[in-house]
């Protein structure tokens, strides 16, 4: 990485030219720099909304850059080693999709993990490319999904010799990674992509002792979140590309569906974040593993919660662990994960990432400071105080094998009824089903619906969790396929 270029943020530096001009505005966006929308502008301000604007020569075009916007690219592709990096406006679900649908044509295969985020199963839906899921392994006493062993891919690849891609999370939500080098290795070896979703690992790039990032193996693609843990704004990601992936050809994909009025905002936060993380990054990630390495310690002992870490390491499912990552088992209090996440946000006016059956994330990144990590600590150790009781009778479990009996593509767009809950076991599923966050389907379409999957789901709303998916809002019906 070339740090004195990475100074520059060409995006930005254009906007503020623009700024300067003092331009009469008679394109969209229609509320002409806020002047339309004066309670817009008093929520978000005027510097916000002078900003917002529409594509225009000295501003570039997203859809086909070839000045600011291209100049920004290069300097991402730069700072995070790549061979190009695409600005995605629309989440890091858009850039896994893209992934997806570079790589695979209707009826090809793709091997991926099941705990995928619901983003990669819905790419299949569109381009109806083929899944071959491989069952992560699974930590018992956690109850949660790990990474996909070495073996398990290996087993995939050798049955499954015409599959166009590997799909990898690095890591998961909980922080888990899975032996993405030798994977890596294993499918360039066998003609195969090597797709990574790094949602939960823009900090990889930037300190040696976070696990490797996909472009540091030599993957081939990567959707990394730079809003989760970058700094940039919400919904803004990079897309990353390497080796003999086309540039060219990956753009085509992202523009049938990518908008054609580009934020602004939404760039210029990329641009203005990714100087930040090349020239001060390791500085940040590794205040922020010190105040998670804290924050662990302090947690387990307050005794009855299991804030995990290195300690999970086994070379293969657990190849390695993101220590960012602020995980807590809590069933050993008598509290799901989702009951703790519903305590701290409404008792005490803490958000943390997610609460599931048996575990929270509690996010740490750029922003965070000491006292809101103490706070957080305080408020943990007073819910066990105040709520703690007997297990007796909780889910131990966050993953259920599926069982596949259609293409997701096939089953979504199959003439189908919708039935009660209850009667469905035993069918094919038609659409989702699952808790937000995360995002990992309980069901996804083409999958049997079974007793097991049907207890879980009833288990979670008993709990709090917030399903969403199904076409029935209040989740008491699903679609199956019509036989």
């Amino acid at each position: 990485m070339n740090t004195k270029v990475q100074e520059r943020m060409p995006i930005y530096e254009a906007l503020q030219r623009y700024k300067e001009m003092r331009i009469v505005p008679f394109d969209v966006p229609g509320h002409k720099q806020g002047r339309g929308n004066k309670e817009l502008t008093q929520f978000l301000g005027e510097a916000c909304m002078s900003i917002d604007v529409n594509s225009m020569k000295p501003l570039d075009n997203l859809c086909h850059p070839v000045s600011v916007i291209k100049e920004a690219e290069e300097l991402a592709a730069n700072a995070f080693g790549a061979k190009h990096a695409f600005f995605m406006i629309g989440g890091t679900t858009s850039a896994v999709q893209a992934m997806v649908m570079t790589a695979c044509k209707r009826g090809e295969k793709i091997i991926m993990p099941r705990n995928v985020h619901r983003s990669a199963i819905n790419a299949m839906v569109v381009c109806g490319a083929v899944p071959v899921y491989v069952n992560p392994g699974v930590n018992k006493a956690l109850g949660i999904p790990l990474g996909m062993s070495y073996e398990a891919v290996k087993q995939a690849i050798l049955e499954n010799p015409d599959a166009k891609a590997v799909l990898v999370n690095n890591p998961t939500y909980y922080g888990i990674c899975s032996p993405l080098e030798k994977i890596t290795k294993l499918a360039h070896e066998h003609g195969m992509l090597v797709l990574v979703d790094e949602a939960h690992g823009t900090h990889f790039y930037f300190h040696e002792n976070l696990p490797a990032s996909a472009m540091s193996v030599g993957a081939d693609m990567a959707a990394v979140s730079m809003h989760k843990t970058g700094g940039s704004l919400t919904q803004s990601s990079f897309l990353l590309i390497n080796n003999e992936v086309s540039e060219g050809y990956v753009r085509q994909i992202i523009n049938l569906t990518q908008t054609t009025s580009g934020s602004y905002l939404l760039m210029s936060s990329l641009d203005i974040s990714r100087k930040n993380l090349a020239l001060h990054g390791r500085e940040i990630f590794t205040r922020v593993m010190d105040l998670a390495q804290y924050a662990r310690e302090e947690v387990n002992k307050i005794g009855g919660y299991y804030a995990y870490g290195k300690e999970l390491i086994d070379g293969d499912t657990v190849y390695d662990f993101d220590v960012t990552k602020l995980s807590i088992h809590t069933r050993d209090i008598g509290l799901a994960g989702i009951e703790v996440y519903d305590l701290l946000r409404d008792d005490y006016d803490i958000q943390i990432e997610f609460g599931d059956i048996g575990n929270v994330l509690a996010i740490i990144s750029v922003g965070d400071k000491n006292l809101a990590i103490e706070r957080l600590i305080s408020a943990l150790s007073e819910i066990k105080r105040l709520h703690s009781k007997d297990q007796t009778g909780m889910l131990d479990h966050e993953y259920i094998d599926p069982l596949v009996e259609m293409t997701p593509q096939d089953a979504f767009y199959a003439e189908k009824v919708s039935v009660p809950m209850a009667e469905s076991v035993g069918e094919i599923c038609s659409e989702f089903v699952m808790c937000y966050p995360p995002g990992i389907p309980i069901l996804a379409p083409g999958e049997k619906i079974t007793q097991e999957i049907l207890d879980y789901i009833a288990y979670a709303k008993k709990k709090g969790c917030f399903l969403t998916g199904t076409e029935d809002i209040r989740i008491e019906r699903i679609n199956i396929v019509k036989q």
